[in-house]
């Protein structure tokens, strides 16, 4: 018979790369998970995963019952946080800042769901442009930060929240449009249009330009991913984010994007919180909900 561990166990293989990094997240040996899962396999009469392959392939039968996982486990931690609730210890903050400056899509669903969970617990947010989050999450004043560049900040910890490829978006009239990919050199006579923050968070100089020794003719800043699709589509600049902020507009024919390099750019968003507040309740549901609603609601992303 097939039960709530069984699915939470699948759920923990497709985060994970490993049987063995599945089993520490399940608090198991690999040799209990290895049996649980061939058990399962055998009352199914279906084999669920590929064996040895990294990361984890499914098979169909296991890609149902993963899609049978994310339409449950997420009504049942809804049904813990009632009881949780009804248990008393419900008071508490969420403060926190966005270094992902395209974040909105799923940030404000997760808020919003949350909220309605935990009413009393206060929540509120701002945009990391003009100030240091990570530094103010160790002094207290935040307790949490979106964030795809950690550092090493005694007190802080880093949740993989999910894995993206950064891409290009260009015109579609652009020269670049008919490549597969795009590499740094090619950026150098562009201008190039970017959040206003550091060119040392920004994925495109530190991990594709900067490596290679390359400087885009010209530097426009925008703060909205709108403003800067926008500009792009009327052939002002090219930018670079997250596939799953310009997947909408590229499926609409705007904008056209293209993988930077030949292997692709690749990116992990984590939350960043302090040590003393991970064990909170309210703080684990938040991450949970933040997860289910970004695995649901976006294009190309996948568990880090």
């Amino acid at each position: 018979m097939l039960e709530i561990r069984h699915l939470k166990t699948l759920v923990a293989l497709r985060e994970a790369d490993s049987l063995v990094e599945a089993a520490e997240r399940l608090h198991l040996t690999q040799s209990a998970l290895s049996h649980q899962l061939k058990d399962l396999e055998e009352r199914l009469g279906l084999p669920l995963f590929v064996r040895k392959s990294r990361p984890v392939r499914f098979t169909s039968a296991g890609l149902r019952l993963l899609r049978l996982a994310d339409k449950m486990l997420p009504e049942l931690r809804q049904a813990e946080r009632d009881l949780h609730r009804l248990a008393g210890g419900q008071a508490g903050r969420l403060h926190m800042a966005i270094e992902c400056h395209s974040c909105f899509q799923w940030l404000m669903p997760t808020i919003d769901q949350f909220r309605n969970a935990w009413p009393d617990v206060e929540v509120d947010f701002a945009s990391g442009y003009f100030f240091a989050p990570l530094p103010a999450l160790a002094r207290g004043d935040l307790d949490l930060v979106v964030t795809s560049d950690p550092q090493e900040i005694p007190g802080v910890t880093y949740v993989q929240l999910f894995t993206y490829e950064a891409l290009l978006a260009v015109s579609n009239q652009h020269p670049l449009a008919s490549r597969s990919h795009v590499l740094p050199p090619d950026l150098s006579d562009e201008t190039l249009i970017c959040y206003p923050v550091e060119r040392e968070r920004l994925d495109v100089f530190k991990h594709f330009l900067d490596p290679a020794g390359v400087e885009p003719a010209s530097i426009r800043n925008a703060e909205l991913t709108v403003m800067m699709l926008q500009l792009v589509a009327s052939g002002r600049g090219v930018c670079c984010l997250p596939n799953w902020a310009v997947a909408e507009y590229a499926q609409r024919g705007y904008v056209t994007a293209r993988r930077l390099g030949d292997t692709g750019l690749f990116g992990t968003l984590y939350a960043a919180v302090r040590a003393d507040m991970l064990e909170s309740a309210y703080l684990q549901d938040f991450l949970l909900t933040a997860k289910d609603i970004s695995f649901s609601t976006l294009d190309g992303v996948r568990a880090g």
